[in-house]
């Protein structure tokens, strides 16, 4: 093992984080909503609300629901940031309505969201930009339920979901795929299935072109994975920061981040997720599991942690995020 490489900036500084011009001053913080991460996303936009404020912007925190294109027409904001998570909010939903609506937002565009929330459609971009992504199936609910549909152990999860809601492991032992995920999906009726990678569970983040350091995750003894709890609840996880992996391995999870973000044509901050196979007799493999276009901004959370190791405080992040805002992202 050794220590991580040198920082190496790919476009902003600290001080261009924290000595940007204003172009706003009214942000509507879009908050809450109708996902599955609802109660993630009103700590992430409380959070940077704060933040918001304590740096001089007046601040709208907006929870919400289907009325939100009028709510927005009333406050008339200069930028909305968003801190939704999951369905409705990073899925290019909330993005083309502010398209339509003619208000600059954060994080990427209607394209770029929508693409890194379907998961199938978004290997097949990485693929072929040459970022390393598991094997894996689409296939109906109700088959998955009734036979193993790929060589144990493999993994279920949503096609578009996020925070890990609704995965399961299925490992060697599991004699059946887990019956409850029929009553499962909220509508959903297909389900991607995925050769599961042993190993370590590895992060980095881009900010602007700037690509951050690694962590690595280690969830809390006696759960399986990093799933909903270890991302969220106090002590699910402990991080590792900077990873304490080989230097080349952590340049290449660097690199192979900022080339997920650009081949999925992501904008403001990203953070991609990996499993690094380092087992004894393991196959080594480097693999991308997916691109988070609205990362979490939490006290638990993984990308201000990152910015914090870069060197840049938690404020600067978050004006920068707001800042970077436009339409036709």
């Amino acid at each position: 093992m050794g220590n991580p490489p040198p920082r190496r900036a790919h476009g902003a500084t600290r001080n261009g984080l924290s000595q940007m011009s204003r172009k706003f001053d009214h942000v509507a913080m879009l908050l809450g909503g109708l996902s599955a991460e609802r109660e993630v996303s009103l700590n992430s936009g409380k959070e940077c609300a704060d933040a918001l404020e304590e740096a001089g912007y007046r601040v709208s925190r907006v929870d919400v629901g289907p009325d939100i294109a009028d709510q927005l027409k009333s406050l008339k904001p200069d930028v909305c940031f968003n801190a939704l998570h999951g369905k409705w909010g990073e899925d290019g939903c909330m993005q083309g309505l502010l398209e339509t609506l003619a208000i600059p937002y954060t994080h990427s565009g209607v394209l770029a969201s929508a693409l890194a929330m379907h998961k199938e459609q978004a290997k097949i971009v990485l693929a072929a930009a040459g970022v390393p992504v598991a094997e894996s199936i689409v296939v109906a609910r109700k088959n998955v339920v009734q036979e193993h549909q790929m060589a144990r152990p493999y993994v279920i999860k949503p096609v578009a979901e996020g925070s890990s809601v609704g995965v399961y492991i299925v490992n060697k032992e599991h004699n059946a795929p887990p019956m409850k995920i029929a009553e499962e999906g909220d509508g959903e009726d297909e389900l991607m299935i995925e050769r599961y990678i042993p190993g370590r569970e590895l992060t980095s983040a881009v900010v602007g072109d700037t690509v951050l350091g690694v962590t690595e995750i280690l969830p809390a003894e006696g759960l399986d994975f990093y799933d909903y709890e270890a991302k969220y609840a106090e002590g699910g996880s402990k991080h590792v920061l900077p990873a304490n992996i080989s230097s080349n391995i952590y340049r290449s999870i660097q690199k192979l981040a900022l080339r997920a973000h650009k081949a999925l044509g992501c904008r403001g901050v990203t953070r991609t997720d990996f499993r690094f196979d380092d087992q004894s007799g393991g196959a080594g493999e480097l693999i991308c599991l997916e691109v988070n276009t609205q990362p979490g901004m939490t006290v638990t959370s993984l990308v201000p942690e990152l910015a914090r190791h870069h060197g840049w405080t938690f404020g600067d992040l978050v004006c920068w995020i707001v800042e970077d805002a436009s339409c036709h992202r």
